[in-house]
């Protein structure tokens, strides 16, 4: 098990507002990157998109994801604290995200954390990410790793392989009624379930996706039933994320994703990516766009390659990927 390692800062608090300002900020957040974004603005522009005419955020270009595989994607001059960058597979380039002040990235994701399950020192928090943890530039394993410390408990920390320690140290937790969370990438999750398949009762298991080639893509669906079979639960959390975004969603189990505030995600039309759908009660179905305002120094208005489901009070499903994207480390086959 290897300990986290800490760090300090501060970090712009752009986090903290109400609710109704959103669309207000998000078109502040617009204007701002249009301006210092060189590639975001010539985007806009081959778009025949004015920026005087943008006064809701349907109106507001998304990026494509891809950008951040061929393009350094930063609004302002800046050298960057840190660059995270997308696990990926051998075949494909990887993403590179340029982050300015690596505290906005630790104050997004403790603030989302607490939002969705209240203060790291109330766990146990437990990372499997073999594979990932050997990086340098994984956001997902920084983010661990800063939730790991706050957490404070002795048996927090990272596993690589070592399964049979990890079997004992949740046993332990068990006995003890210790609330635990368990997050890990789908193979590992797999690995580990079909090696040590012991009951659990106060431990949130939270896959984060990640088969890389691993083994045979399955869906969602049958990832979670297998680990919950394996450990006897009732549900298995979810968390999503990506190298380009700084904020993450989170799935409680019944694979409908909620995100923090300062997150939003729209639908486009597959065949005409401009047009942003109306999500009605029953929801409805497009491909992903995210507007993440903690992406303020690169570009907060992502399309993504992700297929999904919206619902009217801004919940979403991820369905898959759309046809003739990438394969990337972190997605599941389509349902």
């Amino acid at each position: 098990m290897n300990k986290p390692s800490s760090y300090t800062g501060s970090a712009e608090r752009i986090f903290d507002f109400n609710i109704s300002d959103f669309d207000r900020l998000a078109i502040d957040t617009f204007r701002f990157q249009y301006k210092n974004n060189r590639i975001y603005r010539q985007f806009a522009d081959t778009l025949g998109i004015d920026p005087r005419q943008v006064e809701t955020p349907v109106q507001i270009p998304f990026l494509p994801v891809s950008f951040f595989k061929t393009h350094r994607v930063q609004s302002t001059a800046f050298e960057p604290e840190m660059v995270f960058e997308s696990s990926g597979t051998t075949q494909t380039i990887n993403s590179k995200h340029y982050v300015k002040d690596i505290t906005l990235y630790a104050q997004s994701f403790l603030k989302g954390f607490a939002q969705f399950y209240g203060d790291p020192k109330d766990w146990c928090i437990i990372g499997l990410l073999p594979s990932y943890i050997e990086r340098q530039n994984s956001s997902l394993v920084m983010m661990v790793d800063e939730l790991i410390r706050q957490s404070e408990h002795d048996r927090s920390g990272f596993y690589l392989n070592e399964y049979d320690q990890l079997a004992d140290s949740l046993q332990q937790l068990e006995r003890q009624r210790q609330k635990t969370l368990l997050i890990g990438v789908t193979f590992a999750l797999l690995d580990f379930a079909e090696k040590y398949p012991i009951p659990l009762k106060h431990t949130i298991v939270m896959e984060t996706g990640g088969m890389k080639g691993r083994k045979t893509e399955i869906t969602r669906q049958e990832v979670h039933g297998l680990l919950k079979e394996a450990f006897h639960l009732p549900c298995i959390h979810s968390e999503y994320g990506m190298t380009e975004l700084l904020s993450q969603c989170y799935s409680a189990g019944d694979g409908i994703f909620r995100s923090p505030q300062w997150m939003k995600v729209l639908l486009r039309n597959e065949d005409d990516p401009l047009e942003i759908l109306s999500p009605s009660g029953k929801g409805i179905s497009g491909v992903v766009n995210i507007i993440d305002l903690a992406n303020r120094y690169s570009c907060s208005f992502i399309a993504t390659d992700d297929a999904g489901k919206l619902y009217a009070d801004g919940s979403f499903e991820i369905l898959g990927r759309i046809d003739n994207s990438d394969v990337r480390g972190c997605s599941l086959m389509a349902v």
